[in-house]
């Protein structure tokens, strides 16, 4: 049985994060997407899901394309094979706000090409310009 990872803030002080680490960091980008505004424009994301690997997440309100796919450089003990002319977006990456903790929500993911539809009828009404939703029901008469 293989022992847990501590919490980032039981790692002894002096020790890198990283030699407890699954290297999470290196096992996807995100690269930032315009905010979809139209049925189109989600269609393209829904395009996006239908590819392997790859999934769309809203943090903040700004949108994400996240690619989940492991540098070429991560070594089996999830350590960089090029550290020393790894580029500089490693390098500024600081172990303080890292995904150590796997505990990051965010606003909306999304997984399938399903789902970016269902999102689509929800946002935007079909094309007879009707609501997918039921319609509101009349109030029940008040009883005297």
């Amino acid at each position: 049985m293989t022992e847990a990872k501590p919490a980032k803030e039981k790692i002894p002080a002096g020790e890198n994060a990283c030699d407890y680490c699954s290297g999470k960091c290196c096992r996807y980008f995100a690269l930032p997407i315009d905010t979809p505004d139209s049925r189109r424009d989600l269609d393209f994301i829904r395009w996006y899901l239908l590819h392997d690997q790859a999934t769309v997440f809203v943090e903040d309100d700004d949108w994400y394309l996240l690619v989940h796919t492991e540098c070429k450089h991560l070594l089996p003990d999830n350590r960089c094979a090029i550290y020393e002319i790894r580029p500089q977006i490693c390098r500024e990456y600081k172990t303080d706000i890292c995904e150590y903790d796997d505990d990051w929500t965010y606003d909306r993911y999304f997984e399938t090409p399903e789902q970016v539809q269902e999102y689509i009828d929800a946002v935007f009404p079909n094309g007879s310009g009707k609501s997918i939703r039921s319609p509101k029901p009349e109030l029940l008469p008040v009883l005297a």
